[in-house]
């Protein structure tokens, strides 16, 4: 019963934020990550007979730190969350409709949203909330018309905190959906 009233208030609180009085059309959107081949091999630190010995083709960034720089720019990429719960806050909508303007407008652009939760709790009730978080962003987006092919939802519970502690601080840092660009 407490699980379907919170659906019904994750869906709610979804159509009372894709009803919002924001002009989506009036901002401008760019994408400054996409480059020419040659622009990528330079920007590599390569020199022109560099890329051109090797057919005009950028090495591969075993980093990946392009990753870390992919996004809508100024825009955060966390969604936080409220001790056990996966409803996303009012606070985040205008994030979420960023990211679904941003992703949108390159249909090869792929999105993984990465659910995470504090430390306390088991690990499989862990994984689990991990992931209703993750799906909560990714049906959010898809409200927002971003096609489920472009995203992926996972779930990595408390394995990968953000912040190390057992203060209440160091918990709400750690219950979050990152967003990462691929």
């Amino acid at each position: 019963m407490i699980k379907r009233i919170s659906l019904a208030l994750t869906i709610a609180a979804l159509v009372a934020g894709c009803s919002s009085g924001v002009k989506l059309d009036e901002v401008p959107i760019e994408d400054k990550t996409a480059s020419t081949l040659s622009g990528e091999a330079n920007a590599g630190g390569n020199t022109g007979n560099a890329a051109q010995g090797s057919g005009g083709v950028a090495g591969v960034d075993l980093t990946q730190s392009a990753r870390d720089t992919a996004g809508p720019v100024g825009i955060a990429r966390i969604v936080y969350f409220d001790y056990d719960s996966y409803v996303i806050k009012p606070e985040f909508q205008t994030l979420i409709e960023a990211h679904s303007r941003f992703i949108k407008t390159d249909t090869k652009r792929k999105l993984m949203l990465e659910g995470h939760t504090d430390e306390r709790g088991g690990r499989e009730y862990n994984l689990s909330l991990g992931q209703k978080r993750a799906e909560a962003v990714r049906r959010a987006l898809g409200l927002l018309g971003v096609p489920d092919s472009q995203m992926e939802a996972v779930s990595f519970g408390k394995e990968k905190l953000a912040v190390q502690g057992h203060t209440e601080e160091a918990h709400a840092q750690n219950r979050r959906v990152e967003m990462t660009y691929r």
